[in-house]
């Protein structure tokens, strides 16, 4: 490490650090002044509002926006260096320009680490308190919308509801199925299903049981049942959040089980996973983009450097929303669609570094 490392660093870590206070500073702004009259109404305390909200909303918004303000940094303290013939007199002391990209790629996979960690192992604990503070103070109880909501709760057993409320935690049109070797061996069925908290039973009005053993077939009938099933409401209850509580080894797990309950989320849960390494990966690859096309003096100066910078960081977020969104409800796999981008810009990032003045 030299004098010429420190400073770049320095410069780098400086400007990404400074930017991304002052954006989050501004949607903290914004984001009391939408919220406010929600704080007032539910009776929000203060200490809740700063530690259990906001403390916790700053490092889900600070991965939010890294790849972007890591770009705009290094194309604005690049685009200085470069209008004050700093990159000039670099390359003329003897310094190649792949050994001036070293503290660069530092300094981006430092950003790159903090944000994994963020993603994976900080956001997701912070998150749970933040949406319990939310779910309180902020918006109404989540209510199940889905209709017709078809579930594996585990090999040859399949359940369906026809609605669910859990609210009330009831549901109309309930049915069990179970399959032993492509035979149905046995169907419950009722015209509406209740939980009952305190004995951990279901409640079935107007059921119908068939039994089937080989031939024979037994049938039962009854407007009350009071009995046990293999799954609690939380199963009728799809939400999307709660990917954001979720580690990563928590997040395969659960994809494995969503998988085996046949859930239409499965592809979206799936491209988050990706999208915690992926993400990250790209504050490398604008990096380079961004050190390839400010390190030359325009005529334009800083200004035209930070408008290319922008569009090209802007596009990449559009092309990353594009394919995620082909992913979950198209038939493109998660794992190509959440690294398509990375790889279309790492070819574009070496094609500006071999253009780029040397």
């Amino acid at each position: 490490m030299k004098k010429l490392d420190y400073y770049i660093i320095k410069k780098f870590l400086g400007t990404f650090f400074f930017s991304i206070s002052l954006i989050i500073i501004i949607v903290i702004v914004f984001d009391i002044s939408e919220k406010v009259d929600d704080f007032i109404e539910n009776q929000a305390p203060l200490r809740a509002i700063i530690f259990d909200y906001y403390f916790n909303f700053v490092p889900f918004f600070i991965n939010l926006f890294t790849p972007l303000f890591t770009y705009i940094a290094v194309v604005y303290f690049t685009a200085k260096m470069a209008a004050n013939t700093e990159i000039v007199a670099i390359l003329c002391s003897g310094v190649s320009f792949r050994r001036m990209l070293v503290p660069y790629l530092i300094s981006a996979l430092f950003i790159t680490i903090l944000t994994f960690c963020l993603a994976n192992f900080v956001i997701p604990h912070s998150n749970k308190e933040r949406l319990e503070f939310e779910s309180i103070y902020v918006r109404n109880r989540y209510r199940n919308t889905n209709r017709n909501i078809h579930i594996q709760t585990k090999p040859g057993e399949f359940i369906y509801v026809e609605s669910y409320n859990n609210e009330y935690e009831t549901g109309q049109r309930f049915t069990i199925e179970k399959i032993n070797n492509n035979v149905l061996s046995y169907k419950l069925s009722s015209e509406s299903i209740k939980w009952d908290s305190l004995t951990g039973k279901w409640q079935l009005n107007r059921y119908f049981i068939r039994e089937v053993n080989g031939l024979e077939e037994k049938i039962t009938r009854g407007e009350t049942l009071d009995t046990l099933l293999n799954f609690t409401p939380e199963i009728f209850v799809v939400k999307l959040k709660n990917v954001e509580v979720m580690n990563y080894s928590q997040l395969r797990k659960f994809i494995k089980t969503e998988t085996l309950k046949g859930s239409k989320n499965v592809a979206f849960y799936k491209v988050e996973k990706n999208k915690r390494i992926s993400f990250p990966f790209a504050t490398i690859v604008l990096t380079l983009i961004g050190v390839s096309l400010s390190s030359r003096k325009l005529r334009g100066g800083i200004g035209l450097h930070l408008a290319t910078g922008l569009i090209i960081s802007f596009a990449f977020i559009l092309f990353m929303q594009i394919s995620s969104t082909f992913a979950t409800y198209g038939n493109l796999s998660p794992l190509v669609a959440v690294w398509i981008p990375n790889i279309f810009f790492i070819f574009l990032a070496f094609y500006l570094l071999k253009t780029a003045p040397k």
